[in-house]
C-alpha cells in the first residue's frame, strides 16, 4: 500500500475565515456570512467562478482576525447557493472540493485574498488498502449505531466508496470531535495516513460511546426507580388527602417535632443533619431504618418537659407518715431537701443512697418520695449488670444498637426531673466488657451529669434535674469513688414494736384485701402479731412477717368459703397462732439463757441485719495446740489467737499455772459451721469463753457482748451497733457489753430500745469479765490445780448453775 504525490497546483482565491466549524472536502455545509470582509470575499467569488478558500480561525471570539490568527490549511469550496437575508447577512451553502495550504495572504479591497497550494496524491490499490477501508467502514457503522445524532442509512450510503481520501473526509466531517481534532485531520494530506488516523479516532470514540451508554443505562434505571417512587409517594399523598389525613409528608412532621422538642443547640443540629440524610436515602434501605430509629430516640427523650413539683412540706410529711412507719432520719432528710427546693430557684439534683438489710422499705421509700414531691418514678435494677454499655448504650455502628438504660428510663419517665431509683447498686459486677460502676460515676456526679454523654445519642444530655436514689444492702462492694458521690443514709432493721405497728397499719390490711377477707372475718390481736414476729420470723425487715400474715389469711379464707358469711369471725391471738402456722420455726431464746461454762453470746452484723453468735471452748489433754472451727475468716482467727495470747499473759491474775497451756489443746468453735464468719468484733466473746473454760466460772446466758480485743486486753470499737442491739432485743437479751468508744453511737438507737436495755460500756477485758462471768475472779482459790488436771472435769462441770 503506497501513495505518491502526483502534482501540486497553486491558485489565487478570495479567502474567508470561518468560526467554530472545519469544512472537509466532499462536505455540504450551510452557514451565515455576516462580517463585512467576509461578505465582500463572497461577492468576489460569486462574480468569478464561485470558488472560495475557507479556513478556520484560532479564536472564534475575534471578529476581525489577522492572517496569523487563521489556520494555514483550509478547504477550497464551491458556492452552491446564496441567499441574502433581510438583516443584510447572506446564507450560503457550500460544497468542499479539496484541501489546500496557504502560501501567502494579502488584503485587497477590504477582504483577504490568498495564494494556496493544492496537492493531488496517487495510490496503488491492494489487499492492505481494502482491509483498511473495510475496517474503517465497519468501525464507522458501529459508531453510527452507538451515536444517536446520525442517520444510519444515510451515513452507511455515504461511506460506500473505494476512494480512501473521500472516505476519510466523509467520516471525519461526521465525527463528534473538537475543532482542534478536526483541524488535525484536515491537515493530513496523504489519504492513507488520514484513513489510518480516522481508524484510530473511531476506536477511541466508540469506546467513549460504549462508556456513555453504560452510564446512561444506569442513570436511566435509577431515574425510572426514582420516578416510580415519586409517583407512588404522590399517590400516597393523594390517598391520605382523600382520607382527610392531610398532605404533610413524614419528613415535614419530623422537622416540626425537632423544632418543638426543645433540644439543645448541638442536639438540634445533629437531628436536622440526620433528617437531611434520611430524606436522601431510599426508604427501604437498612441505613434509613437506623437513621429513623436514631431520630425517634432523640425525639422520645424529654428535653424540656418537667413535672410540676409539689413543694408543700406539710403534704410531703403527711405522705411519708402515711406510707412508712419509723425511718425518722430518712424522712427528715427528704423534708430538708424539699425545704431547700422552696428557697432556691434552681438547686442541683440530690443523690441519696439508702443502705440497709432486705425488707426494710428502701424501694418503697423511693416511691413515696416521688409521690410526696409530685414527680414521676422510674426504677432501674442494677443487680448482675456487668456491661458498661448497659449504662452508656452502644454506638450506632453496631446492628441493633440502643441507648443505655439511663436514657431508656428517662424516655419512660417522659420528664426531665423524675425520681430515678438505681436499685441494688452494690450487686454490679465487672468483666472484660467494662465496669458499669465506673460509668455510673458520671451519672451520679452533680458536677458532671449535666452533660451526660450516651454512646448511642452521641449528644450531651442534662441529668442534673433528676433526683437519684440508690439502694444497697452493703457498702463494701461499692467502689469508694462511687460512694464519695452519694449521700449515704443507713436504714437499720425495725424493732419489735415497729414491726407490730407496721403489721397493724399496712401488712394486715394489704393481705386481707388480697385474699378477699373483711376486718370482721379476720382480725389480728397485738399479742398474735408479736408471737409471729418472735417465733416464726427472724429478720431485720418485714418481708417474712408479711409472708406469714399472708399464710394466715389464706388459711382463714379457705375456712371462710366453707362457713356461712354471717357466722364467720376469727381473731388471731398468741394462743391460736400455731393452729395456722404450725410448729414455731425459732426457739424462744429466753428459755436458753442458761449460765454455762465456756459458752458466751456474741453479737454479729450481717447483710440482713444483726444476729446472735454463740462461741464455745473446750479443753483437752494435748501439746498446747489452738484449734479454731466454724468456718472462721482470717480476721476472726487472728482475734481468737489474740484472745489466747491475752489469757496466757494474764495467767497469774486469773489464778492459772504458768504452764497451763503446755499440756492442753484448746478448741474454739462457733456453731452454724456452714455459714462463713469474719471480723474482729467477736474478740471479747472468744476471750470470755477461754477464761470461763480455764477458770470453770460459768458465763451469764442473759448477757451479750461485742468488741475487738488487743493483746493488752483493751476493748476497741465496732461497727453496726444499732443492728446488733436490735438483734439482742429481738432475741430477748436486754443486757449487753459494748466498747466505751461506741457510746457516741447511742443517739442512733431508738428511744424505746435504750430504755429497756442495760448497756455496759467497757474499756478493757477486766471490766468485760466483771459483767460477763457469774461470779467475780477475786473469789478464785489460788493456786489452781496443775495444768494437766484442768482438762479433766470440764465435761462434768459444763452444766447449768
Amino acid at each position: 500500500m503506497q501513495t505518491s504525490r502526483e502534482k501540486s497546483e497553486t491558485k489565487r482565491l478570495p479567502m474567508m475565515p470561518i468560526r467554530d466549524v472545519v469544512i472537509f472536502p466532499y462536505m455540504m455545509t450551510p452557514f451565515v456570512v455576516g462580517r463585512e470582509s467576509s461578505v465582500r470575499a463572497l461577492e468576489e467569488a460569486l462574480a468569478a467562478d464561485k470558488k472560495i478558500f475557507l479556513a478556520t480561525q484560532h479564536d472564534a471570539s475575534v471578529d476581525e482576525p489577522r492572517p496569523n490568527e487563521i489556520y494555514s490549511v483550509g478547504t477550497i469550496v464551491t458556492i452552491v447557493q446564496s441567499l441574502k437575508l433581510p438583516d443584510g447577512n447572506i446564507k450560503v451553502l457550500v460544497e468542499g472540493v479539496e484541501r489546500a495550504r496557504v502560501v501567502s495572504i494579502s488584503e485587497d479591497e477590504g477582504f483577504f485574498r490568498a495564494i494556496v497550494k493544492t496537492s493531488a496524491y496517487k495510490f496503488e490499490g491492494g489487499q492492505q488498502l481494502e482491509a483498511l477501508i473495510g475496517r474503517v467502514t465497519s468501525l464507522f457503522e458501529q459508531y453510527v449505531k452507538l451515536s444517536q445524532n446520525l442517520n444510519y442509512e444515510t451515513m452507511i450510503a455515504a461511506v460506500r466508496v473505494d476512494d480512501p481520501g473521500k472516505l476519510s473526509d466523509t467520516i471525519g466531517a461526521n465525527l463528534q470531535l473538537t475543532i482542534e481534532e478536526k483541524q488535525d485531520l484536515l491537515e493530513i494530506f496523504d489519504p492513507i495516513d488520514r484513513l489510518t488516523r480516522v481508524a484510530d479516532v473511531l476506536d477511541i470514540e466508540i469506546e467513549k460511546l460504549n462508556m456513555d451508554r453504560t452510564i446512561q443505562g444506569r442513570v436511566k434505571r435509577q431515574m425510572e426507580k426514582a420516578q416510580k417512587e415519586y409517583y407512588l409517594n404522590e399517590k400516597i399523598k393523594a390517598i391520605q388527602k382523600e382520607l382527610g389525613r392531610g398532605e404533610k409528608s413524614e419528613f415535614d412532621e419530623l422537622k416540626k417535632k425537632i423544632e418543638a422538642a426543645g433540644m439543645t443547640k448541638d442536639a438540634q443540629e445533629k437531628a436536622v443533619a440526620e433528617l437531611k440524610r434520611l430524606e436522601n436515602m431510599p426508604p427501604m434501605s437498612a441505613e434509613s431504618t437506623v437513621s429513623r430509629n436514631y431520630l425517634d430516640w432523640l425525639l422520645a427523650v424529654p428535653w424540656k418537659k418537667k413535672s410540676k413539683e409539689i413543694r408543700d412540706l406539710a403534704y410531703a410529711e403527711k405522705v411519708l407518715e402515711t406510707d412508712h412507719y419509723g425511718l425518722e432520719k430518712i424522712k427528715e432528710r427528704i423534708l430538708e431537701f424539699l425545704a431547700v427546693r422552696r428557697l432556691v430557684k434552681n438547686p442541683k439534683g440530690s443523690i441519696l443512697c439508702f443502705v440497709g438489710p432486705p425488707g426494710v422499705g428502701k424501694t418503697s421509700l423511693g416511691m413515696s418520695i416521688a409521690k410526696a414531691t409530685g414527680r414521676k418514678f422510674v426504677r432501674l435494677s442494677l443487680g448482675g449488670v456487668r456491661d458498661e454499655a448497659e449504662v452508656r448504650g452502644h454506638r450506632r455502628t453496631y446492628i441493633g444498637a440502643l441507648p443505655g438504660q439511663i436514657i431508656q428510663m428517662m424516655k419512660k419517665a417522659s420528664t426531665r426531673n423524675p425520681v430515678f431509683m438505681l436499685d441494688e447498686v452494690d450487686k454490679m459486677s465487672t468483666d472484660f466488657r467494662g465496669d458499669p460502676s465506673a460509668a455510673l460515676m458520671e451519672v451520679l456526679d452533680p458536677e458532671q451529669n449535666y452533660m451526660f454523654m450516651d454512646h448511642y445519642l452521641d449528644v450531651e444530655y442534662d441529668l442534673s434535674k433528676v433526683f437519684f436514689i440508690c439502694t444497697a444492702n452493703v457498702l463494701h462492694t461499692i467502689p469508694w469513688a462511687l460512694q464519695d458521690r452519694m449521700e449515704i443514709l443507713r436504714l437499720s432493721g425495725y424493732t419489735e414494736q415497729e414491726k407490730v405497728e407496721i403489721a397493724s397499719r399496712f401488712l394486715v390490711k394489704r393481705q386481707r384485701q388480697e385474699t378477699g377477707l373483711s376486718e370482721k372475718q379476720l382480725s389480728f390481736a397485738n399479742d398474735g402479731v408479736v408471737r409471729i414476729i418472735q417465733e416464726y420470723t427472724r429478720e431485720a425487715g418485714v418481708r417474712n412477717l408479711e409472708r406469714e400474715i399472708s399464710n394466715v389469711c389464706r388459711k382463714v379464707a379457705r375456712k371462710a368459703v366453707k362457713t356461712p358469711k354471717e357466722q364467720f369471725s376469727i381473731q388471731l391471738t398468741a394462743e391460736n397462732v400455731p393452729e395456722y402456722l404450725g410448729v414455731p420455726k425459732f426457739r424462744d431464746l429466753v428459755a436458753e439463757k442458761k449460765n454455762e461454762i465456756a459458752t458466751a453470746v456474741g453479737l454479729a452484723w450481717t447483710e440482713v441485719g444483726g444476729q446472735l453468735l454463740r462461741a464455745e471452748t473446750t479443753l483437752m489433754e494435748g501439746k498446747g495446740k489452738l484449734m479454731l472451727t466454724g468456718k472462721l475468716g482470717d480476721v476472726m482467727q487472728e482475734s481468737a489467737q489474740a484472745a489466747m495470747s491475752y489469757v496466757r499473759s494474764r495467767s497469774h491474775q486469773l489464778g492459772l499455772p504458768r504452764d497451763f497451756y503446755r499440756n492442753l489443746d484448746v478448741h474454739v468453735h462457733v456453731p452454724e459451721g456452714a455459714i462463713p464468719k469474719d471480723g474482729p468484733s467477736a474478740g471479747i466473746t472468744l476471750a470470755t469463753t477461754l477464761v470461763s473454760a480455764l477458770t470453770k466460772i460459768p458465763v451469764r446466758g442473759d448477757v451479750a457482748m461485742t468488741g475487738e480485743i488487743t493483746l493488752r486486753g483493751k476493748v476497741l470499737p465496732i461497727g453496726g451497733l444499732k443492728e446488733k442491739l436490735l438483734a439482742a432485743h429481738r432475741h430477748g437479751i436486754f443486757e449487753v457489753i459494748l466498747p466505751k468508744d461506741n457510746e457516741k453511737d447511742l443517739p442512733d438507737i431508738p428511744e424505746n430500745i435504750r430504755q429497756v436495755m442495760n448497756l455496759h460500756f467497757v474499756e478493757d477485758m477486766d471490766e468485760v469479765l466483771q459483767y460477763a462471768l457469774e461470779k467475780p475472779l477475786e473469789q478464785l482459790a489460788v493456786p489452781l490445780a496443775p495444768a494437766v488436771e484442768l482438762a479433766q472435769p470440764v465435761a462434768e462441770e459444763n452444766v447449768t448453775h
